[in-house]
């Protein structure tokens, strides 16, 4: 083994181990080949930052299931980055099929709606107030201060990744607490 093969079996020994500074070193070296990729297939520079957060966290999560002997880190990195582009592609097309849905059976008339309901207001603020704080600030300026994912990057100095994410999760988090609450309890 040449003394690059060994450099990479530590970088790799460690990255499974959970080193931090392995993973830096990992993105560093493999990041912009995982950004360039997803650039090229999404054609979105958003998107592309987004895929290539999303493929090195899912590296991290997942990196006990690597095994050198199957084959090379880089070769794993990029199978997980076409998952990740594949998973973007399908979320851009569910968006546009709901959008077309929308904008094909929405009328003017339905979207004058009676005022919103105080109940509702205050259970709402209480399930954003049950957010992390980095999400709370997120879905706050996002919804009430009406800022776009850029705008409220930029405002914390946070990725724009890292903005849908939390945008998203806390959404979701609402959603699933809100629907359990309203749910009648049977008899």
């Amino acid at each position: 083994m040449d003394q690059d093969q060994a450099a990479e079996a530590a970088l790799n020994g460690r990255f499974i181990a959970g080193d931090e500074a392995a993973l830096a070193e990992i993105y560093r070296r493999w990041s912009p080949v995982v950004f360039t990729l997803a650039l090229r297939s999404l054609g979105d520079r958003t998107d592309a930052e987004d895929v290539t957060q999303r493929v090195f966290v899912s590296a991290w999560t997942s990196r006990a299931s690597f095994s050198p002997a199957k084959g090379k880190l880089s070769t794993w990195l990029i199978a997980i980055t076409r998952r990740r582009i594949a998973d973007m592609h399908e979320s851009r097309a569910k968006i546009r099929a709901l959008h077309e849905e929308l904008t094909r059976n929405t009328r003017p008339e339905d979207l004058v709606r009676e005022p919103p309901d105080v109940a509702d207001a205050v259970l709402l603020a209480n399930e954003i107030d049950r957010l992390e704080p980095d999400a709370r600030q997120v879905v706050r300026l996002a919804f009430y201060d009406d800022l776009t994912h850029e705008q409220i990057s930029r405002k914390l100095d946070m990725p724009l990744g890292t903005v849908k994410s939390h945008l998203r999760r806390s959404l979701l988090r609402m959603r699933d607490r809100l629907e359990v609450s309203r749910v009648a309890p049977r008899s």
